[in-house]
């Protein structure tokens, strides 16, 4: 995170969208602990009940607005990630991960 404020903007604003799109956190802001690797300053951990919801959470309008804010508050990471069958799709490092530098 680089500018704290920016941040909750964007929190504020996209934390919400989450919902929308059957997304919900497992791991958000907690203590992250080194397993290899330099280990992000923040991350959070998002589940969705699909690839596809995941994708369109991505590709919607609503969080597109949200980038610009994003970028500006963040050195932002994400990648989406397929689960195991029955247990949904992972946004992370997406099990859900955001990292946030």
């Amino acid at each position: 995170m680089t500018d704290a404020d920016l941040y909750k903007q964007y929190l504020d604003k996209g934390g919400p969208l989450y919902a929308q799109f059957a997304g919900r956190f497992i791991a958000r802001g907690g203590k992250v602990d080194l397993f290899a690797g330099e280990p992000p300053k923040r991350a959070l951990v998002a589940i969705f009940d699909s690839m596809e919801k995941a994708q369109a959470f991505r590709d919607s309008p609503a969080y597109k607005e949200l980038i610009p804010l994003r970028d500006k508050a963040s050195k932002f990471r994400a990648y989406i990630i397929e689960g195991l069958a029955n247990e949904g799709v992972h946004l992370s490092l997406r099990r859900g991960v955001y990292d946030f530098r």
